[in-house]
């Protein structure tokens, strides 16, 4: 029971109501300026693989051995961190049109192979998707390997019914890219990369290749681009390597890296390669000294201090208002 009397009692209720008077104005204020702040904050994080001169990654670097570039002015690096535990956003992009078709079993056999080493349960997700004068989606996002390597099963070069009734273009590489970045990879967060195994000959695509690395790049994917070719797939035995250009331009322009399969460098030990290259990242973030008033491009250059190293970045983002 309340010993306090009803005159100190009284006096209690005014003052407190007099503080809400003078305290209140003050609390909305801070209330309404505290989501401001916030959101108007955007950090722009660039996922950045650095070799040596051999190609042999570099790890054990610090925030200080970094300097990024926005539009050519210095920007402050905030946020810095080293990726190896983070999930990875992976779509493997097969090319099934019928210059692959002698070297299908082997790239399903390598991709089988990669996704027993990679995946790691409940952390890391996975889509496939096939292209030729189609593209199909073979199996949505998932941690199972089991529906993974079910879907790959079903991975081919088009029937003979399917090429007699076939209208238009026979290889939409281009298509497949921006098709698997604006409905797959826009909406995800975390690191992501798509794996293109092809010859990178596009036949019949309605994008062009700078549409293709621009939805990349707006759904911040990096493009991990794989040459492999059949030589004698187009007549004469340099045919596969029309594509090899296209393939590297969107690694490079993506931050990604760019492989080509051969004798010394077979498919497995590639895919090998990008798996550490994905587990060995760093992540540098910094807020651009330019607010975005209006939505576009913006090109960043990302640099170490010692010299003799490579840096694989992305080399613009969508700055979006």
């Amino acid at each position: 029971m309340s010993s306090e009397t009803p005159l100190l009692a009284s006096r209690r209720r005014t003052l407190f109501a007099a503080a809400s008077l003078l305290l209140g104005p003050a609390l909305a204020r801070a209330q309404q300026e505290e989501p401001t702040f916030s959101t108007s904050v955007k950090v722009v994080s660039i996922l950045t693989t650095v070799l040596d001169k051999r190609g042999g990654i570099v790890r054990g670097l610090t925030k200080d051995d970094f300097s990024i570039l926005e539009d050519k002015r210095p920007q402050t690096i905030r946020y810095f961190a080293t990726q190896s535990d983070l999930p990875l956003i992976l779509g493997l992009m097969v090319d099934s049109s019928m210059s692959q078709q002698r070297v299908m079993d082997e790239e399903r056999g390598a991709s089988f192979r990669f996704l027993d080493r990679v995946l790691r349960p409940n952390q890391d997700q996975v889509f496939i998707m096939q292209f030729d004068m189609a593209i199909r989606m073979r199996q949505e996002l998932t941690p199972s390997v089991k529906l993974l390597e079910e879907a790959l099963a079903y991975v081919e070069t088009p029937s003979r019914r399917a090429l007699q009734s076939q209208r238009g273009g026979g290889t939409l590489l281009y298509d497949a890219i921006v098709r698997a970045a604006k409905e797959v990879m826009l909406a995800q967060q975390g690191r992501k990369a798509l794996i293109v195994l092809s010859d990178g000959v596009d036949e019949g695509s309605e994008a062009g290749i700078a549409e293709a690395i621009d939805a990349a790049q707006r759904a911040d994917t990096l493009i991990y681009s794989i040459l492999f070719s059949d030589a004698l797939a187009y007549g004469f035995p340099m045919g596969g390597m029309a594509g090899r250009s296209a393939l590297a331009r969107m690694s490079k322009e993506t931050g990604g890296g760019f492989f080509q399969v051969s004798k010394k460098q077979p498919l497995e030990a590639i895919f090998d390669a990008i798996q550490d290259e994905l587990r060995s990242q760093y992540n540098l973030g910094y807020i651009s000294d330019l607010p975005v008033r209006v939505s576009e491009f913006r090109k960043i250059q990302v640099t170490t201090a010692q010299k003799g190293l490579v840096v694989q970045a992305r080399d613009r983002y969508w700055a979006k208002r």
